[in-house]
């Protein structure tokens, strides 16, 4: 009866260890190497193993494997997971039962390639949500150390606890591993965007040589400073092309080698600075490749021959040749890549825009002093003129935009805020249970109450995000084609909806109703940015000159197809205008609240989108307290986008 107790008392012991050790381990096979040693002082245990499986790979890994016989396997390696009728461990994994074998039962089945046991007891380890785990294995290979039933159940037991601990370091494992994850791709990601401002820098830089136009030694000798802190450029040059002599002129030229060439002349011909050139296409050559090429007799080598890496890009902007740059290499240990070749093409395009801005620039100044030649107040005056009319017509355009910014950040502020609010909540929350459950104070009320506080804020996070993305998203497209006009195919209803969507901070407080009419199947090829300016300026004009002492303000859309036409009504049940307003609401410059804020270049923005922009016509009517009535009729398909399919299909 005393032993009985004491076994009792110890079993008590190590099943009390084993929740100990599931909270201070943090690694599988220190955890399962003191689990043997407990085990050990309870019931006979020197053949012991886990196997962890997989079902990702329907695999199995002999993470900790003590045997008096046969040597244990590799920990790390992965082994395909056998048939339940070839392996027990198989068996116990697939089956998710315990198995109790003797050498006879054994014998019989032909189980294993491993040495036989006099008795072999696996159990399953399985997660609180029933998956598998793996098997944990205990054997002996005397005959007069067997298991008795009740060592089965206090393994079974044992097992049991196992599995629970297994699953928090998985849990465990996966957390650290997703941190190193996150913080590598952080790292990534860091580098990346180091890489791109160095880029960026680098192409800004390279913009601003166009001020040294006149000085070629001091433009050349900057971007040779640019090249070197993207990539190792000790041997540079550039070299440009004039094509009424065939020649190339070289503009900067440094060389670890070969003496200063700058200023020298030579002719296009089978040189390897004429072979890039006649490719039209950046190239990278080892020294192999380049004596092949000699061999060959595609190019003559007009210098040395001591390259080991050469690579050169032409200087090609909208297929006019200005040149070619050049980068090589005389030492084994700087070979360049393919990446560097990307670089330098990349870098080469952008000098050679510059070039052709430069050029253009020029041809625009000589153009200039030619027109200032011949009428220089007349010139003046109607360049003044016009750079003022269309620097007021894009500061309206771009003051358009900002508003929609501003009331949509506003909007997007107050679920962000309340989102802040339950994440300082719920960190607070977790913070106070881990401190009961560190202190053994957490009760199952307290963990029922966290989870309902995760619930509550989770609920409150998922409908504000869902908020803010919904506003986000109709924001983001009206956005983009407001300040990009693309030519684009879209479905009108659906971003009218877009539209109207990110106009809602516009519309919050004010007593306004907005009605939508148009059917779902009408599809445009125009410009949808300036069709979202025309409803954004019209619907900003209600509610600023006709709405803004109603509280019964309705504003209705109307979108009719009429053949390929589309006629798009915006009518208001505001003040209204008299006809002398009526004749001059197109003007530029001409609003009934000067002073109050209004330029006067709402309308006159959205004759200009409609007649000049979609190539169609609009018309408006009123009487004062009749509200105001636009019909604007507008193609389908935009004239360029008919041209362009005329096109495609005319025989060549």
């Amino acid at each position: 009866m005393r032993a009985r107790l004491d076994r009792l008392e110890a079993v008590q012991q190590v099943v009390l260890e084993i929740s100990h050790l599931s909270a201070s381990c943090n690694e599988p096979v220190s955890f399962l190497r003191n689990v043997h040693q407990a085990i050990g002082r309870i019931m006979y245990a020197a053949n012991f193993y886990v196997a962890l499986y997989d079902e990702k790979t329907h695999c199995v890994r002999y993470v900790y494997e003590v045997d008096e016989v046969d040597a244990p396997l590799d920990p790390e390696q992965f082994f395909p997971l056998l048939t339940p009728s070839e392996s027990p461990t198989a068996w116990v994994i697939l089956h998710r039962t315990s198995l109790s074998m003797t050498a006879e039962q054994d014998a019989v089945r032909a189980w294993g390639t491993g040495t036989r046991s006099e008795h072999w007891l696996g159990h399953p380890l399985l997660s609180h949500q029933g998956h598998v785990l793996g098997a944990m294995v205990i054997q002996s290979y005397n005959a007069n150390l067997l298991f008795s039933e009740e060592d089965q159940a206090l393994f079974g037991m044992i097992a049991a606890h196992v599995s629970i601990a297994l699953e928090r370091l998985f849990s465990f494992d996966k957390l650290e591993q997703a941190v190193r994850d996150r913080t590598q791709l952080l790292k990534q990601e860091i580098e990346i965007r180091r890489k791109a401002e160095t880029l960026q820098r680098a192409l800004y830089q390279i913009a601003e040589l166009s001020v040294l136009a006149s000085h070629h030694e001091r433009r050349f000798s900057r971007l040779h400073e640019i090249m070197s802190e993207l990539m190792q450029a000790p041997n540079f040059m550039v070299a440009f092309f004039h094509a009424e002599t065939k020649e190339f002129s070289i503009v900067y030229f440094a060389d670890e080698i070969d003496s200063n060439a700058t200023g020298t002349r030579f002719p296009l011909g089978k040189g390897i600075t004429s072979y890039v050139v006649q490719k039209r296409q950046a190239l990278l050559i080892n020294r192999a490749e380049l004596e092949q090429l000699i061999s060959d007799g595609t190019i003559e080598v007009l210098g040395n021959l001591d390259s080991y890496s050469w690579m050169g890009a032409p200087l090609l902007a909208d297929e006019r040749l200005f040149g070619v740059m050049i980068v090589q290499s005389y030492r084994p240990e700087l070979v360049y890549t393919n990446a560097d070749l990307e670089l330098l093409s990349f870098i080469a395009s952008h000098v050679a825009a510059a070039l052709s801005r430069m050029q253009a620039a020029e041809d625009i100044q000589q153009a200039k002093r030619e027109l200032e030649s011949k009428n220089l107040e007349l010139g003046q005056t109607l360049k003044a003129l016009t750079s003022a009319q269309s620097e007021l017509i894009n500061q309206e355009k771009l003051a358009s935009l900002g508003r929609l910014v501003a009331g949509v950040a506003h909007e997007i502020n107050t679920p962000l805020g309340i989102c802040v609010t339950a994440t300082s909540h719920l960190v607070e929350e977790v913070a106070l249970l881990r401190k009961q459950f560190t202190s053994g104070q957490l009760s199952e009320q307290g963990l029922a109450e966290f989870l309902d506080i995760c619930d509550q804020s989770l609920r409150i996070l998922t409908t504000n995000s869902q908020r803010g993305a919904t506003l986000v998203r109709s924001f983001k497209q009206v956005a983009v084609d407001q300040s990009h006009e693309m030519l684009r195919e879209f479905e009108l209803r659906g971003y009218l909806e877009e539209t109207l969507q990110a106009l809602q901070p516009k519309l919050r407080g004010k007593a306004v109703t907005v009605q939508l009419n148009c059917v779902t199947d009408i599809r445009m090829h125009s410009f949808p940015g300036a069709i979202s300016q025309i409803i954004t300026n019209l619907l900003v004009n209600s509610l600023v000159h006709g709405l803004d002492q109603r509280d019964d303000g309705l504003i209705t859309i109307n979108a009719i197809q009429d053949h390929d036409m589309l006629l798009l009504q915006f009518q208001d049940n505001g003040r209204g205008v008299g006809s002398e307003e009526i004749r001059h609401l197109f003007e530029p410059f001409y609003t009934t609240k000067r002073g109050q804020g209004g330029s006067g270049l709402g309308t006159h923005i959205v004759y200009n989108l409609v007649t000049v922009r979609l190539g169609g016509q609009i018309r408006a009517s009123s009487s004062p307290g009749k509200g105001l009535h636009y019909e604007i009729r507008i193609p389908l398909y935009h004239q360029s986008s008919t041209d362009n399919a005329i096109k495609s299909t005319s025989p060549a």
